[in-house]
């Protein structure tokens, strides 16, 4: 089993609706693919965790990578794991468009940086528990 974290960013705007039908899409074929995990959406990028069998996984991040909707695909965190950090969710959501930083429990001025920027992107540690902010923290997720 892997637990797999990229970033991309959005080729055209996603409205609320968007998102909607992204994750309910992610949700069902997630389901059958037997993979978790989280996706975070933050001013056109998205930050996701996969996690499951490695080659389910690393298909579905191809595809993903492949989709013309996104550009700038760049993998954070690729590790193998023993146990799921989001055992029960097909998808956890969180638009983080929706939140102030000062709502976050930690609240952190991190918050307030782009899913792409370069701390996340030369500490793969730094994603993982960014992600798991929102797992852990009474954080709605959708």
């Amino acid at each position: 089993m892997i637990e797999y974290v990229y970033t991309s960013s959005a080729v055209g705007p996603f409205t609320e609706d968007d998102l909607l039908e992204l994750l309910g899409k992610a949700r069902k074929n997630n389901e059958n693919l037997g993979i978790t995990g989280m996706l975070l959406y933050k001013d056109g990028d998205f930050m996701q965790a996969l996690e499951g069998n490695e080659d389910r996984v690393r298909e579905l991040s191809k595809r993903i990578a492949e989709d013309p909707r996104h550009t700038n695909f760049k993998v954070l965190l690729e590790r193998s794991c023993t146990q799921r950090e989001f055992p029960d969710w097909s998808m956890g959501f969180q638009n983080l468009n929706d939140i102030s930083s000062e709502e976050v429990p930690g609240y952190s001025t991190f918050l307030n940086s782009p899913l792409r920027s370069l701390p996340f992107a030369t500490d793969p540690t730094l994603c993982r528990r960014f992600l798991l902010l929102f797992k852990n923290k009474t954080i709605s997720v959708v």
